[in-house]
């Protein structure tokens, strides 16, 4: 059954993403991702790169090539002929040409790519966390949990689109580019060396600086869409206390924090680029001034054409060490999102250690069988294949439990409740009654003590079958997009039309929705803003009855509504009431008079027990609270 509740355990605090280091784990497994199931793609991309990277080289070495051989003879020469000047400028435009061809190829493979890694990444994460216990997102905010889904995925494309291609390239270009000055003049090369050393002593602190605020960078977008998250969730209970000015100024807080963060992080990244720059342009002059030197006095040992192509090899070597710094940066950004990524994909599954699953049944000569079809009675199937009749009897013994370590929230819980029957929890705010239906569930693992459902501890049932068997109505409606039918059918997706029908007439919905523009398929907007807080709570009764289990748990699902709705939704949850088991959670202690049991519950322990007039008679708890002398809090 679906689960409608998201309340802070006591004692936890919502928290906005890891506050991990990027480590080498990070590499290599997004390197996995990458690289798996696109091996032939990237040994393409990468043999392109070469080919593009060579190719540029190669043309400014034959730059020199036309300025010896054919520019410099035809400028000395009363009779020019221009055969050797056509057939190296063919040369270099097809290879250019080439060079061209293969980038291209290599921009339209990575586009394919890096959109399906990043779909696979974010089916992984999506489907990783449905298997998440309940706990991880009451600790997590939402924001910063979808911030991973966008903002962190988003700096991921960027890496492998542009900044690991174009790393890889400016490696290639720079290497082949660094033989090539070699060959063509040692002394300029050493020159250039040199220039190159002071270039990446002067930018390494820069570098390590900007790493760290676009780490922090990443976090703070994170914390800052988890607070606009919630805000947006409860702008109403903001304008209802006049917290507008304090909201603002707790947005102002984590807003500056990016901004501080963003800005650290761009000014070093940017301040590194000019100094790369400008020294690169440094290492050029003095490069020309030398090779000048050079060519004047030793006119055999370095020729015009050879100092040109040292001069544009030169620019090809300091633009790709530019790009290579700039890349730097969205590779950094790129691994601080892909190590919050990794955080959610290594958060510890739910355990499941049940073995008995949830069947279909049918009597069969007077004995309880499986059926492959479906039938309206279930059954409990061990593993020895034996099958024991789900009727609904649940019951709690000596249950003690804690949220977190040395802080218990519930105290020796002993309740029993037949099929059938209705048991109510009355108590304050905090006195454990959600916690038990949340144990009840298995959203979270008791301490000591045990649950059994028909006899059988529920540590030994299937979670999945557990909840199937479960259905909850709460005050805090969840309505998905879609239609009021997609709504209600999601209790039963395969659910035909008549059950849907069906369903709402035993919720008291059917008149209103018959009363809509389109009625049931009326699409729902804004988790139900175009309905009023009694027809959503009539849509979640719904959908509960066509899940038919034989375990209901209400959560104080009439104490928001008025008193003329009350009564249709009361009616609408009798009828799904009606023959199961049910737990009652309510502040509007006239809902739960029929009660088989009423439990008062004060700091986990259950203070009071017993049946509404016998309460009353023993002037108790209860008596205090049915009577208004003590209000709920």
């Amino acid at each position: 059954m679906s689960n409608e509740t998201r309340k802070m355990p006591q004692g936890k605090r919502m928290q906005f993403g890891p506050k991990e280091p990027i480590n080498f784990d990070t590499v290599k497994r997004l390197l996995k991702y990458t690289l798996k199931g696109y091996k032939v793609q990237y040994i393409i991309v990468l043999i392109c790169i070469v080919i593009s990277s060579i190719a540029g080289v190669i043309g400014q070495v034959l730059f020199g090539k036309l300025i010896d051989d054919c520019i410099t003879p035809l400028l000395l020469t009363d009779n020019p002929v221009y055969d050797s000047l056509i057939r190296i400028l063919t040369i270099m435009g097809g290879i250019y040409a080439v060079g061209i061809i293969c980038n291209y190829i290599n921009q339209r493979i990575m586009i394919t790519v890096t959109q399906s890694v990043l779909k696979k990444i974010r089916n992984d994460m999506f489907s990783h966390m449905q298997t998440l216990p309940i706990s991880y997102f009451d600790n997590n905010s939402y924001g910063d949990i979808m911030s991973r889904y966008t903002n962190d995925t988003d700096s991921l494309r960027q890496m492998i689109s542009q900044s690991i291609p174009n790393c890889v390239s400016s490696a290639i270009t720079i290497l082949s580019a660094f033989v090539s000055m070699i060959f063509l003049s040692l002394p300029l090369t050493l020159v250039f060396v040199l220039g190159v050393l002071v270039m990446l002593l002067s930018s390494k602190n820069i570098m390590k600086n900007a790493s760290t605020y676009f780490v922090k960078q990443q976090e703070s977008i994170g914390a800052l869409d988890g607070f606009i998250e919630e805000m947006i969730d409860g702008v109403k209970v903001v304008k209802v206390f006049t917290h507008e000015k304090e909201t603002n100024r707790d947005f102002d807080k984590l807003n500056k924090e990016l901004c501080d963060n963003m800005t650290n992080a761009n000014k070093y990244a940017n301040t590194l680029m000019p100094i790369v720059h400008n020294i690169g342009n440094i290492i050029y002059v003095i490069i020309a001034i030398v090779g000048a030197l050079i060519a004047i006095n030793y006119p055999n040992f370095l020729t015009l054409g050879a100092i040109a192509s040292f001069l544009t090899l030169t620019r090809s070597v300091i633009n790709p060490i530019n790009q290579v710094s700039q890349q730097i940066n969205s590779i950094i950004m790129a691994l601080a999102g892909g190590t919050r990524i990794f955080n959610l994909l290594d958060q510890k599954k739910e355990t499941d250690e049940g073995k008995i699953k949830l069947v279909n049944a049918d009597y069969k000569d007077g004995v309880l069988v499986e059926s492959k079809d479906e039938t309206s009675i279930w059954a409990w199937k061990k593993p020895n294949n034996e099958l024991v009749l789900l009727q609904g009897d649940v019951r709690f013994n000596n249950v003690d439990f804690s949220y977190i370590e040395n802080k218990q929230i519930l105290f020796d819980i002993s309740l029993y409740a037949k099929p059938g029957q209705k048991i109510a929890f009355v108590g304050a705010t905090g006195a454990g009654k959600t916690t038990i239906t949340n144990l009840l569930n298995r959203f979270y693992d008791i301490q000591s003590g045990t649950i059994t459902y028909d006899g059988i501890d529920i540590k030994d049932i299937k979670k999945d079958s557990l909840r199937q068997s479960i259905g909850i109505v709460l005050q805090d409606i969840n309505l998905f997009t879609g239609t009021i039918k997609d709504n209600i059918k999601y209790g039963k997706l395969d659910a035909t039309d008549e059950e849907v029908i069906n369903a709402a007439r035993i919720a008291n919905a059917d008149t209103f929705i018959n009363m809509l523009p389109k009625g049931y398929d009326t699409e729902i907007t804004g988790n139900g803003a175009n309905l009023s807080q009694g027809q959503r709570q009539l849509l979640a009764i719904a959908r509960a009855a066509i899940a038919n289990p034989p375990v209901m748990i209400l959560d104080e699902a009439t104490s928001s509504i008025d008193t003329r709705t009350e009564k249709i939704v009361q009616s609408g949850m009798d009828k799904l009431m009606y023959g199961r088991t049910v737990f009652v959670i309510a502040h509007r202690l006239s809902t739960i008079r029929n009660s088989k049991a009423i439990m008062v519950l004060d700091h986990g322990k259950i203070i009071e027990r017993g049946e509404h007039d016998y309460l009353l008679s023993q002037k108790g708890e209860y008596y205090e609270l049915y009577t208004g002398k003590v209000e709920l809090e």
